[in-house]
């Protein structure tokens, strides 16, 4: 469930992210990284950090601010394959290995080992934390996006 509604509460943040003009959605606005598009980037960056770990491949990711996409609908896309392919990871589980822990490197070479289900948990609270720093920037950017609980994911899916 919780894959699912991370990929309905994408869908709605850059839903309304395209109302915006281009000025509005690259104005550094005081946030941790700076603009709704870094910020953006920044959730699709560490959602692959964290599934290449969990999967054991390489993703490439050098920093956590790195810019994946330049272009809005690039990113768009990408953030749709992700979302599909976290989906699709998640769904593959089952009670055993969700459980279990995994073995991977961290940026700086350390070892480290998790069990998935914390990885995971780590991974859709990451995104709901920084999509309220957007939620905030897009207000004040003049739009209102839609509430994005769990209850509000159910009641649009039902």
């Amino acid at each position: 469930m919780l894959a699912r509604f991370n990929a309905w509460a994408n869908q709605q943040i850059y839903g309304t992210c395209s109302l915006l003009s281009d000025k509005q959605y690259r104005l550094d606005r005081k946030a941790f990284f700076g603009s709704i598009h870094n910020t953006l980037n920044h959730l699709l960056v560490v959602d692959r950090l964290w599934l290449s770990r969990l999967e054991g491949t390489e993703c490439g990711i050098s920093s956590l601010d790195q810019i994946l996409y330049a272009k809005f609908d690039a990113l768009r896309a990408a953030r749709t394959k992700e979302d599909n392919h976290l989906i699709d990871y998640v769904d593959a589980l089952d009670e055993t290995r969700i459980s279990e822990s995994t073995d991977y490197e961290l940026m700086n070479g350390a070892p480290g080992n998790t069990p998935r289900d914390l990885i995971l948990i780590t991974l859709f609270n990451h995104q709901t934390h920084h999509r309220g720093q957007i939620h905030a920037m897009l207000t004040q950017a003049g739009q209102h996006p839609r509430d994005m609980d769990i209850i509000d994911y159910l009641d649009a899916v039902a």
